[in-house]
Order: structure tokens, then sequence, then C-alpha cells
């Protein structure tokens, strides 16, 4: 395979860290390999096999050199400036940002789903959000088979999905101290408010995915909603998914296909109190299903319980492999 230059835009940050630990555990084939941040971080030392790299300031001169994919974490308003100055210089921009996600010009990509779609890419790929990434792996296959007719999300989201400063709120609420980053204490409570609020009535986190499902699985048809909820865990998102299908379908049929898909473990063995877990997930690449059964409320339906490690699969995992992807046609 092809060695590539590769940039890492949020290096120092907790996904921009976990690239690194990702390329390096995946084996991705580099050649050279530029760290950016913002001027707080600029400096830094930075390991990577091996070799110590020295953090630069991102600029508007950063991608004026030889550079062939930029993996992008520092926040929207970052990649708004600076992705499409990376486009301009030739660079292909992997985006783990909420702002390219919607944009009808900008593929969005999950590599177990619809890896195709890389290749209308016009300089940016925006890598989705991280519970919508677990959600529709699962959903791909049964999509294909039974057609979905209605999604209904919950979510129980780690305190690492919002960064360095969720975790601290939970760590310092155990210890009595009050929240900075939260509008209420996390530990031992649950907050059923992710993201902004908007006039609807529904966060900005609920109607991402509800929006980047339709766009992922190309179908605009499917009815979709959620409710996001931020709960006192540190890494691992679990989503419980109620699906109505427009066709019949058998149970067994169902395990089948999920355990058929690459990328999928299913953990379901309610005899030994056996399904997947926050706690079990933390690390890992795969997406883990569970709880599967039919949902006897209404005519072709099932519940299942769906369960990632949040910054690797939700986040720096997924960009990777949608860089590998690209590596291919370098």
């Amino acid at each position: 395979m092809k060695k590539a230059n590769i940039a890492i835009v949020g290096a120092t940050g907790m996904v921009g860290r976990t690239f690194l630990k990702v390329l390096d555990q995946r084996n991705f084939e580099i050649d050279n390999l530029y760290l950016f941040s913002s001027k707080k971080s600029a400096g830094s030392i930075v390991k990577f096999r091996d070799k110590e790299y020295i953090v630069e300031e991102l600029n508007e001169d950063s991608f004026s050199r030889d550079i062939d994919i930029a993996l992008f974490s520092a926040g929207g308003s970052v990649s708004k400036k600076f992705a499409p100055i990376a486009k301009e210089n030739g660079v292909i921009v992997v985006d783990n940002s909420s702002a390219w996600r919607m944009d009808k010009d900008i593929p969005l990509v999950v590599p177990e789903v619809n890896p195709q779609d890389i290749n209308w890419n016009n300089g940016i790929i925006a890598n989705p959000n991280c519970s919508t990434i677990q959600s529709v792996v699962p959903l791909k296959v049964l999509h294909e088979n039974f057609k979905i007719k209605r999604v209904i999300y919950s979510t129980y989201q780690a305190v690492s999905g919002s960064g360095i400063g969720g975790i601290m709120d939970l760590e310092n609420g155990i210890n009595g101290e009050e929240n900075k980053k939260y509008p209420h204490q996390i530990a031992y409570n649950c907050i059923p408010h992710i993201d902004d609020f908007m006039e609807n009535g529904y966060t900005k986190e609920e109607i991402k995915m509800i929006e980047e499902t339709k766009k992922i699985l190309n179908d605009q048809d499917i009815r979709v909603t959620a409710t996001t909820v931020r709960v006192p865990v540190k890494y691992g998102h679990s989503v419980s998914i109620n699906i109505e299908f427009e066709k019949e379908f058998e149970l067994d049929k169902v395990y089948e296909l999920l355990k058929s898909v690459d990328g999928i473990v299913v953990i379901d063995d309610i005899k030994n109190n056996t399904y997947p877990m926050a706690i079990d997930v933390e690390g890992k690449d795969e997406v883990y299903v569970g709880r599967i059964r039919r949902d006897y409320s209404i005519d072709n339906g099932i519940n299942m319980w769906v369960v990632a490690d949040n910054i690797r699969k939700g986040a720096a995992t997924n960009t990777v492999q949608i860089a590998e992807l690209l590596l291919k046609n370098l």
C-alpha cells in the first residue's frame, strides 16, 4: 500500500491523540506526518512510532506543503475556515466536526455502510456524529433486507463525548465539586440535553442523528426521531434503537444478518446476563449489538441495544477507516 503524507488538525486533543493511536495500531503507512493545533498547544512534543514531533500552530500557510490527507478534529469553526484552505492546496480533508455533515455536496461516510460515497468527494469528507455512526452500522443490513419504515433512538452518551471538560465534570462531581461543562451535575445523574436546544424542542444532537441517518442510508423517506441523554459514564455510547420495518421478518434472520457484518459483534445471551455494556467496549473499534427482540406493540418491529467506544469508532477509528479508503486511490 502507498505511503501517505498525513496532517492532523487538533493533534493535542482527545480525538487527535486517538487518531495517532489508531493510525499506529492499524499500521497505516505514513511517509511524512504533520501535527497542528491552536496557538495554546503549539510547541508541544508528541511521540509517534518512536519519533518525536513538534506540534505547529495552525495557520493559513499550514497546507502549502505536500500533504495528501488531513484529519480534522478541532471544532466546527476551525473546520469551516481551514478545510477549504486545505482543499485548495490539493489536500483531502476528513472532518470530524459537524461543520460539513449536512452539506449536499459533501459525502458523510461510515465505511461499513456507504464506502462508495467517498468517490464523489470534492476535497472534503465528513465524519458523522458518534451516536449516528454506531447506529447505522447495524441499520444498513436490516434496511437492505426488510426496508426500515421508522427508527426511534434513545441514547445514553458518555461524558467523553464532551471532551476533557465532560470527564472533569464527572470526576469533580463525584468529589462533590461544582460542574463547569454541563448545566447540571452529571455525577449520579442523567441529563436529557446534549448540544443546544432548537425552537422545535429538539436538541442539535437529536437533529444530527435524525438527518444524518437519512443521508448515510440514502433514504429520506425513513422516519426518525431521537432523544439524546448524557450519562455518568466515561467512555462508550449506548443507544436503544426501536425499528419498524415495512416487510415481515424472522428474528433468526436478523441475528444472521447482523453477525455477517464486518465490524459488528453480537453479544446476546440473556440466560447468562450477557449483553453489550459501555464498560466492556472501551478501546475497541467494533460496534456491539444485543438485547435483540421483537417489539410486540407494532407489526414488524424490533428493539436492539447498540454500544461502541465513542472516541474510537465514533470518531477516530471511523476517520482513519475513511483515510484507508482514500489511500487506496492515491
